[in-house]
Formats: C-alpha cells, structure tokens, sequence
C-alpha cells in the first residue's frame, strides 16, 4: 500500500485519502455519489431522509448541504473522516479516485470530491469517538474556520486552503 494516490487527469499526487461512510463496504466496493444508504439509528440519516441539515451541540454545522451532489468526497484529515463514518455509526474506508479530482471548497478540512471513488482499504470498522476526540476535532473546525474568515477577509484565501492542504500532508 502506498501512501499517496496520482489522479490520472490531472497528473495530481494525493496523501491517503479517507472517506468516512456507511457500514459493511468492502475493498474494492465503488462509492458513488448520492446517500442511499441510510442507517438505522443515525441522526444525520434521519435528518437528511426529511430534507434538513443535521447540526449537533456545540458544533457550527456537521454535514451542511453540498454543492455537488454529484461527487463523493474524500479527506487528507484522518480525524474528520472518522466524523463522517460515526455519523453514519459506519466505517472509515481509504479510497481512490475514479475520475477527475477537485479541491473541495466546502470544508475547511483538506478536503476533495470525485464522481467515485474505490476503497483501498477498510481502515477502521465501526467508528465510534471519545468525547475528548470530539472535543479535539471540535476545536480544530472552530480554528480552520476562523483562519478561513480572516484568510477570506483579506484576500488571501487560495493561499489559506494551499496552506491548510499542505499542513495536513495535502498536496505535494
């Protein structure tokens, strides 16, 4: 196993990519877009089932609407994948790319979409977090988030998220 990805179209080199998601996938399994998938129990599920956004206690936003549904995405940011696979009391997959890869500008994780992507490695089964792992990516969302503003705020935003991609081993 390797520890990078070359995305073929766009000649990019990317760390290992995680992608948090529902249970029981396997290597080789495909993720395509869309959330067919909805686990029993999960409030995220169950709030994206009725049409809302799911926002949890003492968090801005978990899982806000997308601007592309088409695409599945996929993180640098192993503690922000294992959010996503909790949330669907799922697993944590690493994946590869199938197809052109973007850089999503909806997280402020490092953070990518593609049309699909094709799991590598079941990384962790059953994802389930401590409230002190809570308490630490909570932290680190609040962090990103406000260097984001002010990176907004003054211009310099691209050179925020290159930034942010490269101190989470993005890439290279």
């Amino acid at each position: 196993m390797t520890d990078t990805t070359t995305t073929a179209a766009a000649g990019l080199v990317l760390p290992r990519l995680f992608h948090g998601g529902a249970p029981g996938l396997d290597v080789g399994d495909l993720i395509e877009p869309g959330h067919h998938r909805t686990v029993d129990g999960c409030p995220t599920c169950a709030a994206r089932a009725r049409g809302e956004h799911h926002i949890a206690p003492g968090v801005s936003s978990l899982e806000p609407p997308t601007g592309r549904p088409d695409r599945v995405y996929f993180t640098t940011d192993r503690g922000y994948g294992r959010l996503y696979a909790s949330l669907a009391l799922g697993d944590l997959y690493v994946v590869e790319p199938v197809g052109d890869v973007e850089r999503s500008r909806e997280d402020y994780f490092p953070t990518w979409c593609a049309p699909a992507a094709r799991i590598t490695q079941v990384f962790t089964r059953n994802v389930q977090r401590s409230p002190e792992e809570r308490a630490r990516l909570n932290a680190r969302w609040r962090e990103l988030e406000d260097a984001a503003y002010l990176a907004r705020s003054g211009g310099l935003y691209d050179l925020y998220m290159a930034k942010a991609a490269l101190d989470e081993g993005g890439l290279q």
